[in-house]
């Protein structure tokens, strides 16, 4: 993702040091309060600024609360790519992301991207940036599950465009019903999608070696 933080070149240490502490304050307080508990005079206080440098460096609180849902995506997009790029059967990779879907509800960072699209649907600049955050999420699966998806020779049933926008709503319904304590039926679901991808690899599996032992016989 593009660098949006309001730090020009050449920006002195200290108000590089400035503007990550009002980024850790607001997103500290994002998780705890929610958007609508984040006031100018509240943030700076965390922080431990002087309030009139919140607007004086960023302009408004929806350009602080945008940077830190930003600058969060950042970091989980870096992980989501490595964990990807592993050479490891695609079902793995699909267990160590499910894991880190509980890892980012006990982050907040699930948190602070279901409030700033709330945040969004009254503001069309926001909204904006918001939907950037989503396309780097749908391009990290759109290129995981092209490749799973061609490996498994499902691809013409079940296509990359249809299918990763199903894995995003489900994984955003999944952590808000988390978020409001609601579990009803999550196991069960990821259990069968587990039995589902089990198969698939069963049948890649053996198609591997039907083309592996066929090639042997040519040989011979």
């Amino acid at each position: 993702m593009a660098q949006r933080r309001m730090s020009p070149a050449g920006a002195s240490e200290k108000r590089a040091r400035t503007t990550e502490a009002l980024l850790d304050a607001a997103e500290r307080l994002l998780i705890e309060r929610g958007h609508a508990g984040i006031t100018t005079r509240t943030l700076a206080s965390e922080a431990g600024v002087n309030s009139g440098l919140v607007h004086y460096y960023f302009g408004s609180m929806e350009e602080v609360l945008v940077q830190v849902l930003e600058r969060f995506t950042d970091r989980l997009i870096k992980r989501q790519r490595e964990m990807y790029s592993a050479d490891v059967p695609f079902i793995k990779k699909w267990e160590m992301a499910w894991g880190y879907q509980d890892e980012d509800l006990d982050s907040g960072y699930t948190k602070i991207w279901l409030e700033l699209q709330a945040l969004a649907w009254n503001d069309p600049d926001l909204r904006e940036r918001v939907a950037r955050v989503d396309a780097e999420w749908r391009g990290v699966l759109t290129e995981a599950f092209s490749k799973a998806l061609a490996d498994y020779g499902v691809a013409d049933r079940f296509p990359p465009a249809a299918l990763v926008p199903l894995v995003m709503t489900f994984a955003q319904g999944f952590a808000l019903e988390r978020l409001s304590g609601i579990t009803h039926g999550h196991q069960a679901l990821l259990d069968w999608i587990h039995g589902w991808l089990k198969g698939l690899e069963a049948g890649a599996s053996a198609r591997a070696q039907t083309t592996g032992a066929a090639k042997e016989g040519k040989r011979s």
